[in-house]
């Protein structure tokens, strides 16, 4: 079973001005696939709280941390920049797969800057802000997240 972080950025969630409408359907998705969501947390679209959240939790040594929203073209979409401030090594393979799975669905894909990286023992993946969005992009990298941590861990 994968421990999994889950860190939603979005300014109004956070603020208290929006509902979290993708919190439930995320977490029962992740659970149904063998993972147990051991954090659940919510930062602003600001890239320096962003980047600190990422690390304390890195710093947790969680195995997985998804991150939710702010990979768009936005002004305040800064997660990609955050998430590469922190990761030591990035995979770009992971962003590419997602966008060209998700490309299959719909056109605006393509605007998606997601990526993922490895800090220590931990994998960061950025997903986008939709809940729909997120699980999908999800149920693409789902194969390979168990190889890939045990490969971090020192596996074969």
């Amino acid at each position: 079973m994968l421990d999994v972080a889950v860190l939603v950025i979005n300014s109004r969630i956070y603020s208290g001005e929006v509902e979290d409408t993708g919190e439930a359907g995320l977490c029962r998705y992740l659970q149904d696939h063998d993972a147990q969501v051991v954090a659940y947390e919510v930062a602003p679209d600001d890239r320096e709280a962003i980047r600190e959240r990422l690390m304390g939790l890195c710093e947790r040594r969680i195995q997985v941390i998804v991150t939710v929203g702010g990979t768009g073209v936005r002004p305040t979409d800064w997660v990609p920049e955050a998430t590469r401030d922190v990761i030591e090594k990035e995979i770009p393979g992971i962003g590419e797969a997602m966008r060209m799975e998700s490309l299959k669905k719909v056109k605006t894909a393509m605007l998606s800057r997601g990526t993922a990286g490895i800090r220590g023992g931990t994998m960061v993946v950025n997903l986008p802000g939709s809940p729909k969005g997120a699980i999908d992009n999800l149920s693409t990298i789902l194969p390979i997240l168990d190889h890939t941590v045990k490969k971090l861990s020192g596996g074969k």
